[in-house]
């Protein structure tokens, strides 16, 4: 599948948004202007961007406690998503959502989750409410290996193949639980192969080639809106940064992850790979990418900017917006 140029550089500049995102609200955090935990995707920005140029706006996605990037892929709004995480009035959920819980129903974002695997059962009943109201929508629902070992996973990939529902399934395998090492708890080497007991297709994609990704999704959505039924797509992927903001003391010798690891993967950084694949088939310079380096720079700049400069939330409105 031939992608185009427009196409191919609007998700350079997707994962570009990502990365400087994450790393704005990593720096942000630790100067405690951030209340609370986050959770960042930064060495993680192709698997959302690859899956996210797939989808048109009328598409759905669910999504996880490391979910900025997937928000952002889906055209999520910096500024309302960074005043969310400062918890103030002008965010997405004013304030009350957080990190964790960003959602604009506009957009097809149906929610980030901070419970494990959750958003696994919410995108398949996403998929049968198209199926139900006769439209072609596909929904997508972005988990982590730790999901995978979840009763929420196997239920949702068991009925949405039943009744062949439109969706697509894409496990983010960044190689850890939190802290546990996927291998010490997973029964299988490759998340995909799941998909066999289900009778649906399950592919393999290296996590960190967005060309890559983004072939395997479109695919994907393509059989989903065909009404062919739900794929499982496994993004190999790995996150640079500890599993929360903050987390040092854990990385290093005799700790859970060793920087010779973490150093390895960066090497493969796929924001570097994306650039050099532009380069060498002539359809982007280096100018090119210090230019969208900079827009998008001054874009989160802006909206850290909104994010002070936004009110927070008053005590008084804690039981508004809520659903009983």
């Amino acid at each position: 599948m031939e992608i185009e140029r427009d196409k191919l550089l609007a998700m350079y500049r997707t994962m570009r948004r990502i990365r400087c995102f994450e790393e704005r609200v990593r720096d942000l955090s630790i100067a405690n202007e951030i209340p609370g935990f986050v959770h960042v995707s930064i060495g993680e920005e192709a698997s959302a961007t690859g899956v996210g140029a797939a989808l048109r706006l009328t598409d759905r996605i669910t999504s996880t406690h490391r979910g900025h990037g997937h928000l952002i892929a889906k055209g999520g709004r910096l500024d309302r998503m960074m005043a969310e995480i400062f918890g103030r009035r002008g965010g997405y959920c004013k304030g009350k959502g957080g990190s964790m819980h960003i959602a604009d129903f506009a957009l097809g974002i149906l929610g980030a989750n901070g419970i494990v695997g959750a958003g696994l059962p919410i995108a398949t009943g996403s998929a049968l409410a198209a199926v139900i109201q006769g439209r072609d929508d596909v929904t997508v629902s972005f988990f982590g290996d730790g999901a995978a070992n979840e009763g929420a996973f196997h239920e949702s990939l068991n009925l949405a193949a039943i009744w062949k529902l439109p969706v697509v399934f894409a496990c983010e395998n960044n190689g850890f639980g939190e802290f546990t090492p996927a291998q010490t708890v997973t029964s299988v080497a490759d998340i995909a192969v799941r998909a066999q007991a289900y009778g649906i297709p399950g592919q393999i994609v290296d996590g960190n080639d967005v060309v890559a990704v983004h072939q395997a999704a479109a695919e994907a959505v393509a059989r989903a809106r065909r009404g062919e039924g739900p794929t499982l797509i496994e993004c190999k992927t790995y996150r640079w940064e500890g599993h929360v903001v903050g987390e040092h003391a854990m990385i290093g010798t005799g700790q859970y992850r060793e920087r010779a690891e973490i150093e390895q993967w960066r090497a493969r950084c796929p924001i570097a790979r994306m650039e050099k694949w532009l380069t060498e088939r002539g359809l982007a310079t280096a100018d090119v990418f210090e230019a969208v380096a900079g827009e998008v720079r001054a874009e989160v700049e802006a909206a850290v900017e909104f994010a002070r400069a936004s009110e927070s939330p008053d005590p008084k409105e804690v039981a508004e917006d809520l659903f009983v």
